[in-house]
């Protein structure tokens, strides 16, 4: 029944998107508009309780406990579990916005702040780290751990539902139908919005590189190449396509980002990546609350909130997915490598992209503005082509962003089967295969109609009924690791108490020798 009315949702708005796009962006672009402006405070303060929920959890003595058995190990190496949450959560974003984000703070500033200014490229770092750091990851972590605390510990399915229905309050546990067909509808529409997205920007990479034409066709194109591919990877499975291509993928990232730290202005990168982090720091809690009640701005909306509305929605997806790759590590590990690791490497890689490209704007009359105002998906390349060995890391970015969008589908085919069949965690191929070619098909009709924006707006306005099931989801998990607390210390201690019972009864002499 949930899927069916899911099914039905995703349908509709698709044809009105393909049918009507202009209807369909108007009415989601209101909807959005009115949602930030009316709810806007309640977004921050949930993801500031998320935070805030991930440094508890990830600090108390509860984050000793293990998603899992007691002695059991995970099921993947450090260096491929990053890997493959990294390239699910937010890899792709970052390329697309490593270079736009900053230059579009630099010349539209928050409220207070001259446009290029020194204050002004302070400021676009910033919040850059801002919207790209802890906060997001946070959101991701903690709507994962509460789906593996249950799933691993307690035997639950890999469903968003399960942590809502341990909840003692029977009003409440009749939401997680609900849960389960918001977290349906927001991978399908976050998926198909992206695919397209994509393609845009690969066919901006490839006309960089080669001087393909830019235009539908092409992008069409894309898109069934990129289908082929993550389903490919989809159908061998978690422990080899996409663990294989998500390592390939962090190791090309790391080396692109490398060879501009090393042929780009080396020295403003690491001041910018100091500076910004001390900043950062020193503004986190006040930037975590900003709204302009005295302003007549929409910065914040635009931004900010549009951001956390946009993670919120992708968290059913992501969370899942890592909730996935994550059994047998503990809590303290499991926050520790979804939140703060995950960050520090956003903040390396937007120093390395936007301190270049602020540094190039600034200091040599770079027309890297003029650029992202033209097209975004452009603004990486355009400051390939000022840098050494320019067109051979156009390349490079142009294949990054296609094995990141492949991760990404293939993830989501893997998420879309888990919630189609119950919560099995290796759904049959062919229930993923049908999830992909219905994603792409979405995407595709979507994007010759002009209505990817408009869904991908659409996607966001259902993050807001998403909220409260995620604050159930943090009163379910927290309730569940005290008890799991509570019965760990109860066996500990009948553990030393019999210790205690052995080493106090007496031992007789030991017999003598024949």
């Amino acid at each position: 029944m949930e899927l069916f009315v899911s099914a039905c949702v995703i349908i509709a708005v698709v044809l009105w998107g393909v049918l009507a796009p202009q209807s369909l962006a108007a009415v989601f672009d209101s909807a959005l508009s009115l949602l930030t402006r009316n709810f806007g405070w309640f977004y921050l303060w949930v993801v500031l309780a998320l935070v805030m929920a991930a440094i508890v959890l990830a600090t108390g003595r509860h984050g000793q406990l293990r998603l899992g058995g007691d002695d059991e190990e995970p099921e993947f190496s450090l260096g491929a579990w990053f890997a493959m949450l990294f390239a699910a959560g937010m890899g792709i974003g970052l390329v697309f916005w490593g270079v736009a984000e900053p230059i579009s703070h630099y010349g539209e500033p928050p409220p207070g702040i001259a446009a290029r200014t020194p204050e002004a490229a302070n400021a676009a770092m910033r919040y850059s780290f801002f919207h790209w750091g802890l906060h997001p990851w946070a959101v991701y972590s903690v709507v994962a751990l509460a789906i593996a605390f249950f799933q691993f510990r307690h035997g639950g399915a890999a469903l968003v539902s399960t942590s809502v229905k341990t909840l003692p309050w029977a009003g409440l546990r009749r939401l997680a139908p609900v849960a389960n067909m918001l977290a349906v509808i927001a991978t399908a529409f976050g998926v198909a919005a992206s695919l397209g997205m994509g393609a845009l920007q690969i066919n901006s990479g490839l006309a960089a590189v080669a001087g393909l034409p830019v235009g539908p066709a092409w992008q069409v194109g894309i898109i069934v190449v990129t289908t082929v591919l993550f389903l490919a990877s989809a159908v061998t499975g978690v422990t080899r396509g996409i663990k294989w291509l998500s390592s390939f993928n962090l190791a090309l990232a790391g080396l692109l980002a490398l060879a501009v730290l090393m042929l780009g202005p080396t020295v403003v990168i690491i001041d910018t990546f100091t500076n910004t982090l001390g900043s950062y720091l020193s503004e986190l809690v006040r930037m975590s609350l900003r709204m302009t009640p005295f302003r007549d701005s929409t910065w914040v909306g635009s931004w900010t909130l549009f951001y956390w509305a946009w993670w919120v929605s992708w968290s059913p997806f992501v969370g899942l997915f890592i909730a996935r790759v994550s059994r047998g590590r503990t809590i303290r590990e499991f926050i520790l490598g979804t939140v703060a690791v995950p960050a520090l490497a956003a903040f390396v890689w937007f120093s390395v992209f936007g301190g270049t490209a602020l540094h190039l704007e600034i200091a040599h009359g770079v027309p890297l503005s003029a650029a992202v105002d033209a097209d975004v998906s452009t603004a990486m390349f355009t400051l390939f082509d000022t840098l050494p060995l320019g067109a051979l890391m156009s390349g490079v970015a142009t294949l990054l962003v296609l094995v990141f969008f492949v991760t990404s589908g293939d993830s989501a085919t893997l998420v879309l089967g888990m919630m189609s069949t119950g919560g099995n965690q290796n759904p049959p191929a062919r229930v993923k295969i049908i999830w992909g070619l219905l994603v792409s098909g979405i995407a595709i009709s979507l994007l010759l109609a002009g209505g990817i924006q408009a869904v991908q707006t659409a996607t966001i306005v259902f993050a807001l009924p998403f909220t409260l099931i995620m604050l159930l989801m943090v009163v379910a998990l927290w309730r569940g690791v005290r008890a799991d607390w509570a019965a760990h210390e109860r066996h500990e201690r009948v553990l030393r108490r019999r210790l205690e019972d052995l080493s106090a009864e007496p031992h007789g002499n030991p017999p003598e020798k024949p």
